[in-house]
């Protein structure tokens, strides 16, 4: 009798983890991708890379917190426009300004290889 070959791999079973030049490289473009693409970029990278290493776990989480972030603070401001009779809109301006300001940092910081923590930001994925 022969031994039995092992069993197909599962598409499901855990990938193996990132050198970390790509974990960089993945967490740049997740932090670029907000700014384009919205939340998208950060839940799609959260799915599909937080097994593949510690530093792009922590960036995929915090860009999607960020993210999440800014859709709670636009619904925010979009009230307060609402209540002012549109002269509120006027803060998307700075808003969106410092938004993109601070996705370019996060981009930076993933670059180099540092952790990076946007402000105001809630934590829901951890």
């Amino acid at each position: 009798m022969s031994a039995a070959p092992p069993p197909p791999a599962s598409p499901y079973q855990s990938q193996s983890q990132m050198n970390p030049a790509d974990e960089r490289l993945w967490a740049t473009l997740i932090h670029i991708g907000g700014i384009l693409f919205g939340f998208l970029p950060a839940l799609i990278g959260y799915l599909v890379l937080k097994d593949r290493g510690p530093f792009i776990r922590a960036h995929t989480a915090t860009a999607l917190n960020f993210q999440i972030s800014i859709v709670i603070y636009s619904i925010a401001l979009s009230i307060i426009g609402i209540i002012t009779l549109g002269i509120g809109f006027l803060l998307f301006i700075p808003f969106g300004i410092a938004v993109v300001i601070f996705m370019i940092i996060a981009a930076v910081a993933a670059n180099k290889g540092q952790m990076y923590t946007y402000p105001l930001t809630i934590k829901f994925v951890s």
